[in-house]
C-alpha cells in the first residue's frame, strides 16, 4: 500500500523505520559518514510503499523553494522488481499535480542518471563527488 504523509502525520514507529532504512541504504551500504537526519523531514512530504513486512521503497518531496525529491530508496530485497519505478512514478504524479510548471530538483547519483532521466528530470551541472559518490544536480519543469 502506498503512502503519502507529512512529518506531523509519521507516527513514531514509521518515523524509526524510515530512518532505519535511510541509514542502512546511505550511511551503511554506501558507506558514507554524514549527517542522514539533516532537519528537511518536516518541511517534506513522505512516500513510501509497505507490505507485511514493513517498509519496502520511500522517498520523500522536499517542500521548500525549490522543490526538490530525494532519499530515494528501494529496500534491498526489493530492487531489480519494478518498484523504483512505481517509487518514481507515484512522486512525479504528486509534483505534476500540486506543483505543475515549477522547477523540481533532484540530486541523483551518477549511476542512476539515465533512470532519473526516464522521468523527465536534466542534468544541469557536470558530473562531481559527493561523500566520494558522483552526483548530478538535475532539474524537471513540466510544461504546462
Amino acid at each position: 500500500m502506498w503512502h503519502f504523509r507529512e512529518f506531523e502525520d509519521l507516527d513514531i514507529h514509521t518515523l524509526e523505520e524510515i530512518y532505519r532504512l535511510r541509514v542502512a541504504v546511505f550511511i551503511v551500504e554506501q558507506e558514507c559518514a554524514y549527517q542522514e537526519i539533516d532537519g528537511k523531514d518536516e518541511s517534506s512530504l513522505h512516500i513510501y510503499k509497505t507490505d507485511a513486512s514493513g517498509i519496502i521503497a520511500y522517498l520523500r518531496i522536499i517542500l521548500e523553494e525549490p522543490v526538490s525529491i530525494g532519499r530515494v530508496i528501494v529496500r534491498s530485497d526489493r530492487r531489480r522488481t519494478g518498484l523504483g519505478r512505481e517509487l518514481m512514478a507515484q512522486a512525479m504524479e504528486y509534483v505534476d499535480g500540486y506543483h505543475s510548471g515549477e522547477l523540481i530538483y533532484l540530486h541523483g547519483q551518477a549511476h542512476l542518471k539515465e533512470y532519473y532521466e526516464s522521468f523527465g528530470f536534466g542534468a544541469v551541472s557536470e558530473m562531481h563527488l559527493e561523500d566520494n559518490i558522483p552526483h548530478y544536480h538535475m532539474e524537471y519543469k513540466k510544461e504546462e
